[in-house]
């Protein structure tokens, strides 16, 4: 079966709180599944444009309740792969009052960290348009490598890179600067957040960010929609578009808002839209996912999204 994207990356389980206040003040916490990467592939799936999916699970009762939801979602098991003597990592989230997020990560010998990308073969690489990567499993070893093996292999094959950095200080064991940097040079699709620019110390301008090697940028800006700004090189050619987004009335989680964007984006690459409807379609994946708590659980079908840009 031939598949238009193959997304790569970590898979964990996010603790959602009853109610916003710091992370010290919770009494009691929902168990999720999450992971960057993890949300991005079912939210393709959601969409209608299921992916394969690389990750590695650790063989604890997390992994094995992940691996059922992975299922559940029709994600397929192909290049999912067990991880021994490990453990899932951990994601609990904090929420002010108006619903942004924080982030408290348990990651210590955890199966992400050894992600496996040599079980996708280049010949899954020839048969898929856009692969997808993040930038968690940037932050350690053997999973850098890993990832850097897959993005070099999948350019060696006219594959379209998508990259969202996802910077999470916290979790780099070395300056994030020099790897996001490399990753830009392999990049061909950015999406990225002006806090992601800062977080590795990189340029903040898009022309500076177009000039590290991608040749489109999906800028997410919030409330405030996205932008896309392409240069010569992109199948646009060089042109800047931007979309103000949609106004929700009552903004529960934005936990993986972002991650909905690139999925919206990404089922706009594979379906050859152009820039004002991938805009259009991607900030209305992402509203509709700050409707309902959690990351994976809020993300969208494809009713849900149309229901709400008809109703607005």
């Amino acid at each position: 079966m031939t598949r238009e994207a193959l997304v790569a990356g970590e898979t964990l389980i996010d603790f959602i709180p009853d109610r916003p206040g710091p992370l010290a003040d919770v009494e009691s916490f929902s168990k999720r599944a999450g992971g960057a990467p993890a949300n991005v592939a079912v939210g393709l799936a959601r969409l209608d444009r299921t992916p394969w999916f690389c990750t590695a699970l650790a063989d604890d009762p997390f992994g094995s309740h992940l691996a059922r939801v992975l299922d559940r979602e029709g994600v397929p098991d192909d290049f999912v792969t067990e991880v021994p003597d490990s453990r899932t990592a951990l994601a609990f989230v904090s929420h002010s009052e108006d619903a942004d997020r924080e982030f408290t990560f348990y990651r210590s010998d955890t199966a992400d960290r050894r992600l496996d990308t040599s079980v996708v073969g280049d010949d899954v690489l020839d048969s898929v348009e856009v692969v997808v990567v993040g930038g968690v499993t940037l932050t350690v070893e053997p999973a850098r490598s890993a990832t850097f093996d897959l993005v070099e292999r999948a350019r060696d094959r006219d594959c379209c890179v998508f990259f969202d950095p996802n910077v999470r200080p916290e979790l780099w064991e070395t300056d994030p600067g020099p790897t996001i940097e490399r990753m830009l040079s392999e990049t061909d699709v950015l999406k990225v957040t002006r806090e992601d620019l800062e977080g590795a110390g990189l340029p903040t301008t898009t022309a500076e960010v177009l000039a590290a090697g991608p040749d489109a940028v999906f800028l997410t800006e919030g409330s405030s929609g996205a932008r896309l700004v392409t240069d010569e090189g992109s199948r646009w050619a060089a042109g800047e578009w931007h979309h103000p987004g949609y106004e929700i009335e009552e903004v529960v989680d934005t936990t993986g808002a972002g991650d909905a964007f690139s999925a919206g984006a990404i089922a706009g690459l594979v379906d050859g839209d152009d820039p004002d409807g991938i805009l259009g379609f991607a900030n209305a994946v992402a509203a509709a996912s700050t409707k309902r708590r959690g990351a994976m659980a809020a993300l969208p079908d494809r009713e849900a999204v149309e229901e709400l840009r008809d109703g607005l």
